[in-house]
């Protein structure tokens, strides 16, 4: 039988990156799992490897550690490539720390680019997001639509990072990249294992309506009731956590395949469906049968006001397509929810 080709996951104990690892353990991967533990906790990872079936490698490095981030690949032998999802991700957190999101998710990728040329791996999917579209002209969005200039410093310290690969891959390091453009990742585990699990006050829409619908909080406010949009709220492309886990693992496969060398590739990753943030609350009651509290506030600065993926290109090179729904989603998230509380970490 032959040996699993092993993966290094930057953030791995994240939401995305600890639901990644299940997919590529069951792809026949086997996952290392680099995290700092800023902003996940360190219990997710033992649930994970029990859904995975498997017991991986973990880490704890910051990503901008260039010496422990060297000692993990000297640990870890031959890797196949790495996916980067290392970053700090909130919209509205990321204008009052600015210095430390550029710090962050750009240091990350630069540190981690250098080590992998040290090392000789050029295999990375990057985890990069539709925010680099900005208020888009056109929808929906396909990778060829310009990349604007961005509504918060989070959706512009990604287009840094997409710039920084871009050119990476021009120069004389042989690197073979993937880029995800994720659009709005939602969900948890079908489970109720693992899930998206904030710290503090939820920075996204989905665990703020769970959160709010279990008692956690008091209401949900809706930002901005206003826009020309179907109902005023604005529009996002909800995907659902496990069909972006398959995307990464969809990605690996692609890249395997691949024979040419020093390439960015672009790819959207979302369902290629619009919905209101209004519509995702009616799923939402839908699929959990709670009726949720909330009230319609004044709009809120960096937020882009409609935003759906073109998801041709995806399906056709890397043969992923999105299985799940917001009705799925909005299931499983509340299911997390339900068992956090009932049967706490």
């Amino acid at each position: 039988m032959a040996k699993a080709r092993k993966v290094v996951i930057t953030g791995g104990g994240g939401f995305i990156g600890s639901h990644t690892a299940i997919e590529l353990v069951a792809a026949g991967y086997q996952p290392v799992v680099v995290d700092n533990f800023g902003a996940s906790d360190r219990r997710i990872i033992g649930r994970a490897q029990e859904l995975a079936g498997a017991r991986f490698s973990v880490h704890e490095v910051d990503c901008r550690d260039r010496t422990a981030l060297s000692g993990v690949f000297a640990t870890e032998g031959d890797c196949f490539g790495v996916i980067h999802f290392a970053a700090h991700k909130s919209v509205a957190a990321s204008a009052p720390d600015a210095l430390g999101y550029y710090d962050n998710n750009v240091g990350s990728l630069t540190t981690l680019l250098g080590v992998m040329a040290d090392v000789g791996l050029t295999k990375l999917v990057f985890s990069s997001s539709a925010t680099v579209y900005g208020e888009a002209d056109d929808l929906p969005v396909t990778e060829l639509s310009p990349t604007k200039p961005a509504e918060s410093v989070y959706g512009r310290t990604k287009q840094v990072c997409e710039l920084i690969i871009a050119d990476t891959a021009a120069s004389k390091l042989p690197l073979e990249a993937v880029t995800l453009r994720y659009f709005n990742p939602v969900g948890a585990h079908p489970s109720g294992r693992i899930g998206e699990l904030p710290i503090g006050v939820p920075a996204n829409l989905v665990p703020f309506i769970t959160q709010t619908a279990i008692g956690l909080r008091p209401e949900l406010t809706v930002f901005g009731g206003d826009y020309a949009t179907v109902d005023g709220t604005c529009t996002r492309d909800y995907i659902h956590v496990v069909d972006l886990a398959k995307a990464h693992v969809a990605s690996l496969n692609w890249l395997a395949r691949q024979t040419r060398q020093r390439f960015n590739e672009v790819f959207n990753v979302g369902t290629g469906k619009a919905t209101s943030v209004l519509q995702a609350i009616q799923a939402f009651e839908q699929a959990s049968g709670q009726k949720l509290r909330y009230r319609v506030g004044p709009r809120r600065t960096g937020d882009v006001v409609e935003s759906y993926a073109n998801v041709d290109k995806a399906r056709a090179e890397l043969g992923w397509n999105a299985e799940l729904g917001i009705l799925d989603a909005m299931r499983d998230a509340w299911q997390w929810q339900v068992a956090l509380r009932d049967n706490p970490l």
